[in-house]
C-alpha cells in the first residue's frame, strides 16, 4: 500500500489555513461531538495518536473506547458540524473499537506518549483520505530540516478559533531541534524555573524564537516530514510549556523509537526504507545553544520609551498609551467614550512624532471605568516597522512574578499633559505580595503565592514626597527584568496628592489582549533569582487605623517604624513611629537640646550602612505626660506609609509569657544599624530594681538570654517589642536611660497617647 503521498500537490508557504485534501492522513478525534484531539491514519482500521488523549490524568486509567469516534476526510470542523452524516463526500466517520496505550505511559513529562486506536471499520482511501508513512528506528530527520504540524487547536495560547473561520484545519511550518540543543534551550531560565528532560522516545520542532508552535486542542496530531515527495510521519503532538514561547519549542512523540512496538500490533502500517541518499543534518546538534532574547521592552535608555504612544482625538487632551504590537496601541478605554468617528485619530509614536491613522478600537470584553478593566486597543491602520527607537513593551503573562524590589519606573497613561516631574521622583520599586497585600489592602486579606495572579501591585519610591499635590495623573508602571521592560500594571486615578501606590496587574488583562492582538509581545518572566518564598497566607489584623507593626520586605531596613531624632549638631537618639505624624521617644533624647523643637530632626529609612533616610521631617512640637519619661513628637507634616516608614503597633493589655520579645537598638554611634536581641519580661516580683525610689512607677524589667547592650545602646532610645504574629509587631516600651533592664511601659499611657495622637494604633 502506498503511503505519505496526498493526490493533490498544491502547498500555501507560510499561511495557515490548509488546502483541502492537502494533508489527508490529518484525523479528528472526538469526544460526544466534540474535537478533544488530531491523530494520523496508518492503514485503513488504526489511527495513531497520543495517549495523553485517551486517559484520565489524575490516575491515567483508559477512558472507554466507545466514547470516541475518528473523522477522517475533514478539512472543516465546522461543516462535520453541519453534515455530521458525512454528506458532503469528503469526510467520513467511524467508532473506535479498542485504544491501545502504550504500556510504559505514566505522563508526557516521562515519554512514550503514543495511543493506538482500532476503527469499528475499515476506511474507504479517496483523496481526502490516505495513510501516512512511518520511520523505521533508524530513520534520520536532519536537525534544521523544514517539517510540517497540523491541527485544529489553539491560534494562540489560549485563544481558540473562531467559527467565522470555519475552523479550517491549519497547517504549520516547524523546524526539526537537535535533542541536545533542544535540552539546552529548556535548561535555560524560563517558566517556574521547570526544565523537562528530554528523553529518546520525545523529538523537538518548533523556533527557539518563539515564531509558531503546535497549541492546545493539537494533542496526538501528526508532525510530518517531506521526503522525495513521499511523507513521514516524524513526531506526535505531545506537550510544551505555553504555545510559541521562546526557547520553548514543541515537544512530540518520536515515533521512529516506536517501529517495533507498532509492528507488533497493527497490520497494514507501512515502514518504507528512508529515501538515499540520507541528508546531512542542517544544524549542528550542540550541548552549547544560543538563547534567543526577547524582541520587546528594549530601551536606549531608562526614560526613552519606544513604545511610548499618544493619542490624538479631535477636541479633547491627548491619551496616552503604549505600543504592544506592530499594529496595536494599549490605552485606557476611557479616553474614548462618547467618541464615535475616528477617522480624524491618530496615534503619534517616536522617535519623530510619526503619526499613523487608527482602524478601529477594541474595548475591553469587560470594561468598565474602574481601572482594573478600563482598557481598549486600537488598531492601527498601517503596521510600525519596529526600530531602536520605536518597538513594543512588554507584557506579562499570568502568574508573571514581580521580584520585590525589582526596578520600576512611572509612565503617564490617560489623559493628560505631558509630566512637569524630574526623571528621579519617575523612580520606583516593586514590593512583595506580602507587603502590598497586608499594608495597601482591604482589612482581611488572603496573600497569594508568588506564582498566582495578584489583584494588586504595588511600588515605593526613592525620594520622599515634596509639600502640595504631585501630579494629577493616571500612572502605568514599568518594571525592567533582566534587560527589558514590562507593562507590569496602572494605577487608579488619583484620590490624594501623593504618587500612586498600589496599581492593577496588567497580566490580569493578557487573555483578552492576546486574543484580539495576536501579535502582542507577552513574555515570560526573565528573572527568577528570588530567595524563599513566605509561607504566611493570611495577614496580621489590622486596627480600624489601618496597617501597623508589619515588618519591610526590605533586608536594608526591616523595621520601619525605627526613626532617628536629630539635633542641629546632628546628635541623634532612638524613636519609634507610631502613627504617621507622630514619634515616641524618651525624655532625655529631647532635654539636651534644650526641649526645643526647632532644634529637632525626625528621619526614617536609614539604611544598614548609615546613608541617609529617605523620610525627613522637621519636628513641630513635644508633647510631655506626668509620671512617665515618655515624650511625642510630633512631625511638621506626615509621613506616607511605605517600607521606610510604617508606624509599629501599640499594646494595650497584658503579654502572655510564651510571646517572643526583643530590644531593639543600634550597633554603634556612628553608622546606628538597627539591631535586637531577645529577651523575657520578668514580673514585678522577679525585678530587683522596682524598690528604687528614683525610678518611675510602673517600670518593668527584662531578662537577655544572651548578648546583653553596652550603655550607649541603653541611652539611644531603645524599645522593647513583642511579635503579635507572623513579621507582625507591637510596641510594649521605651529603655529608662542609665539601665539595660528597665522599660517605661506603653500601655499605662494608653489614654495620653490616644488623647495627644488620635490615630495611635493600640491592639
Amino acid at each position: 500500500m502506498e503511503c505519505g503521498r496526498p493526490l493533490r500537490q498544491d502547498r500555501i508557504v507560510g499561511g495557515s489555513d490548509a488546502p483541502v485534501a492537502k494533508w489527508p492522513w490529518h484525523v479528528s478525534v472526538n469526544s460526544f461531538g466534540h474535537q478533544i484531539c488530531g491523530g494520523s491514519l496508518i492503514s485503513e482500521s488504526w489511527v495513531v495518536s497520543a495517549a495523553h488523549c485517551f486517559v484520565l490524568p489524575e490516575n491515567f486509567s483508559l477512558i472507554p473506547p466507545e466514547e470516541y469516534t475518528v473523522a477522517v476526510g475533514v478539512h472543516s470542523q465546522l461543516s462535520l458540524m453541519l453534515n455530521p452524516e458525512a454528506s458532503d463526500g469528503m469526510h467520513q466517520i467511524v467508532n473506535v473499537s479498542d485504544i491501545l496505550l502504550h504500556e510504559n505511559y505514566s505522563g508526557v513529562e516521562h515519554g512514550n506518549d503514543i495511543a493506538l486506536l482500532h476503527l469499528a471499520e475499515p476506511v474507504n482511501f479517496t483523496e481526502y483520505v490516505r495513510p501516512i508513512c512511518l520511520p523505521r528506528a533508524n530513520h534520520s530527520f536532519p536537525h534544521g530540516a523544514s517539517c510540517w504540524a497540523t491541527g485544529w487547536g489553539d491560534v494562540q495560547e489560549s485563544v481558540p478559533q473562531s467559527f467565522l473561520s470555519g475552523l479550517i484545519l491549519q497547517q504549520l511550518e516547524q523546524k526539526i531541534i537537535g535533542p541536545k540543543e533542544c535540552q539546552c534551550l529548556f535548561n535555560s531560565n524560563g517558566p517556574f524555573n521547570v526544565t523537562v528532560k528530554l528523553l529518546p522516545t520525545m523529538l523537538c520542532a518548533g523556533y527557539k524564537e518563539g515564531k509558531s508552535d503546535t497549541c492546545q486542542g493539537d494533542s496526538g496530531g501528526p508532525l510530518v516530514c517531506e521526503e522525495q515527495g513521499q511523507w513521514f510521519l516524524a513526531g506526535i503532538t505531545s506537550f510544551g510549556h505555553g504555545c510559541a514561547r521562546r526557547n520553548r519549542p514543541g515537544v512530540f512523540a518520536n515515533v521512529a523509537a516506536f517501529e517495533d512496538w507498532i509492528r507488533d500490533r497493527v497490520e497494514g502500517a507501512v515502514f518504507p526504507e528512508q529515501p538515499q541518499p540520507i541528508p546531512a543534518p542542517l544544524v549542528e546538534d550542540s550541548d552549547n545553544c544560543t538563547i534567543a532574547l526577547p524582541e520587546c521592552g528594549i530601551a536606549p535608555r531608562p526614560g526613552d520609551w519606544p513604545w511610548k504612544a499618544v493619542i490624538i482625538t479631535p477636541a479633547s487632551t491627548p491619551c496616552h498609551g503604549v505600543l504592544v504590537a506592530e499594529k496595536w496601541v494599549l490605552a485606557p478605554g476611557s479616553c474614548f467614550l462618547g467618541l464615535k468617528d475616528i477617522s480624524s485619530w491618530h496615534v503619534m509614536l517616536p522617535p519623530k512624532a510619526q503619526r499613523i491613522p487608527i482602524l478601529s478600537v477594541q474595548l475591553n470584553v469587560n470594561f468598565t471605568q474602574d481601572y482594573e478593566y478600563d482598557l481598549a486597543l486600537l488598531e492601527l491602520a498601517v503596521p510600525v516597522s519596529f526600530t531602536e527607537d520605536t518597538r513594543a513593551v512588554c507584557l506579562p503573562r499570568l502568574h508573571h512574578y514581580f521580584l520585590p524590589s525589582s526596578q520600576c519606573r512611572l509612565i503617564q497613561w490617560g489623559r493628560g499633559e505631558p509630566p512637569l516631574a524630574s526623571p528621579s521622583l519617575l523612580e520606583a520599586e516593586m514590593t512583595s505580595n506580602w507587603w502590598c497585600y497586608c499594608v495597601r489592602g482591604s482589612k482581611v486579606e488572603v496573600v497569594p503565592d508568588p506564582l498566582e495572579n495578584p489583584s494588586i501591585l504595588c511600588a515605593e519610591y526613592h525620594e520622599e514626597e515634596k509639600n502640595g499635590c504631585w501630579m494629577g495623573s493616571r500612572w502605568g508602571l514599568l518594571c525592567e527584568e533582566s534587560g527589558s521592560w514590562f507593562l507590569a500594571g496602572i494605577s487608579k486615578p488619583p484620590e490624594d496628592c501623593l504618587r500612586p501606590r498600589v496599581f492593577s496587574p496588567l497580566q490580569l488583562g493578557s487573555y483578552w489582549i492576546k486574543s484580539t492582538a495576536h501579535t502582542s509581545y507577552l513574555e515570560d518572566q526573565l528573572n527568577w533569582h528570588f530567595k524563599v518564598v513566605r509561607t504566611f497566607v493570611f495577614c496580621p489584623s489590622k486596627t480600624t487605623l489601618g496597617a501597623c507593626g508589619i515588618q519591610s520586605y526590605k533586608d536594608s531596613n526591616p523595621w520601619p517604624w525605627v526613626a532617628e531624632v536629630h539635633s542641629a549638631r546632628d546628635e541623634a537618639c532612638m524613636a519609634t513611629l507610631v502613627s504617621p505624624g507622630w514619634v515616641l521617644t524618651d525624655t532625655h533624647c529631647v532635654a539636651r537640646h534644650g526641649s526645643i523643637a526647632s532644634r529637632l530632626q525626625v528621619k526614617l529609612g536609614r539604611t544598614r550602612f548609615g546613608t541617609p533616610g529617605q523620610v525627613s521631617r522637621p519636628v513641630s512640637s513635644i508633647h510631655y505626660t506626668m509620671g512617665s519619661p515618655l515624650v511625642l513628637l510630633e512631625l511638621e507634616t506626615r509621613v506616607d506609609m511605605s517600607a521606610s516608614a510604617l508606624p509599629i503597633c501599640l499594646n494595650s493589655g497584658p503579654i502572655s509569657e510564651d510571646v517572643p520579645c526583643w530590644v531593639l537598638s543600634w550597633k554603634d554611634s556612628v553608622n546606628r544599624v538597627p539591631m535586637v536581641v531577645q529577651v523575657s519580661i520578668l514580673t514585678p516580683e522577679e525585678c530587683p530594681y522596682l524598690n528604687d525610689p528614683t525610678l518611675p512607677l510602673g517600670t518593668f524589667c527584662v531578662a537577655y538570654g544572651g548578648k546583653r547592650l553596652d550603655k550607649y545602646e541603653v541611652d539611644s532610645g531603645s524599645s522593647l517589642m513583642c511579635q503579635r504574629g507572623p513579621d507582625s509587631w507591637m510596641l510594649i516600651g521605651i529603655s529608662i536611660r542609665g539601665s539595660q533592664e528597665l522599660f517605661a511601659p506603653v500601655k499605662t499611657q494608653h489614654f495620653w497617647i490616644s488623647q495627644t495622637v488620635c490615630d495611635a494604633p493600640f491592639v
